[in-house]
Formats: C-alpha cells, structure tokens, sequence
C-alpha cells in the first residue's frame, strides 16, 4: 500500500557533492539511510563519539519532526549507537544535520566518506497545553515506576 509522500526540501552542502541524497532501501521501510559527508576518515576509539556531518540542511512542514536513529547493522557488528537516540531535528532548524556517533564497541570504528551512519525517519508531531490540576486520577498501578510492574 503506497501513502502519501510528504514533501521536505532539501539544499546540499558543498562537502556533500557527489554522495546520494537519503533514500529508503526498500518499499516498506521507515527509515533512509544517512551518509558521512567527510573528507578524511574519522576514527572513533573505544568509547568514544563523534559529530558527523552529512553536507545537508533541511525544511520540515509544520507539525513534523524528523528522528535520527542509530542503524541495527551498525550497532550489532561494532557498537556504533547515537547516544541521544532518537535524536530530533525541529521543523524550525535549517542548520546542516550532524550525527552524534558513539562507539560501545572494543575495537575502534572508521567512518569513510559515504558511510551510512544513521536513519531518518519522519513523524508527525502533537503539542500539548498543560492543564495544572491539584490531583490526578488514581489507577491500580499508581506511582510505582522502574520495573514494578515485573516486566
């Protein structure tokens, strides 16, 4: 089943010539795939992270967030993860998207030039209002929170 595609604009950073623009991998994926828009490789030790910049800049349409999330085959072969997953770039940024890279792996990691670093993946966004009140509405599980529901 095709939905509607959502339109995003989307302007290229010198440093990103040449690369592939995000793209989905197959017809039923939620996430595209982000490259590293880097001249020389970065070398990410044991533990340690990195900002890694795509060469790209984007507009959101209103009530939109788009997510950055860390890439299963990265994280399961090396450790790579973004360590403020999911990471949200606001329908009101236009600066270039970077990701923050985070090694949890025992071997250092290289990123390359066109290595595919993260996912994006489009989401609507809700707002709140808050409404104070003086109390909350009771239920069986309560305030107990961190497992205590033995799950």
């Amino acid at each position: 089943m095709m939905t509607d595609l959502i339109d995003v604009r989307i302007t290229r950073l010198p440093h990103s010539e040449g690369l592939p623009l995000p793209a989905y991998a197959t017809s039923g994926a939620a996430g595209f795939d982000f490259v590293a828009a880097i001249a020389e490789p970065i070398v990410i030790a044991p533990g340690g992270r990195a900002l890694v910049p795509t060469g790209l800049c984007i507009a959101l349409p209103s009530a939109y967030e788009l997510q950055i999330r860390p890439r299963s085959g990265l994280a399961l072969k090396h450790g790579i993860t973004l360590p403020n997953s999911p990471g949200t770039i606001d329908e009101d940024y236009r600066g270039e998207i970077g990701i923050i890279v985070m090694n949890a792996g025992s071997e250092s990691f290289t990123v390359e030039r066109g290595t595919r670093i993260a996912q994006g993946v489009l989401a609507p966004v809700s707002r709140l209002k808050w409404q104070e009140v003086s109390s909350l509405d009771e239920t069986d599980r309560g305030a107990r929170g961190f497992g205590s529901t033995g799950h």
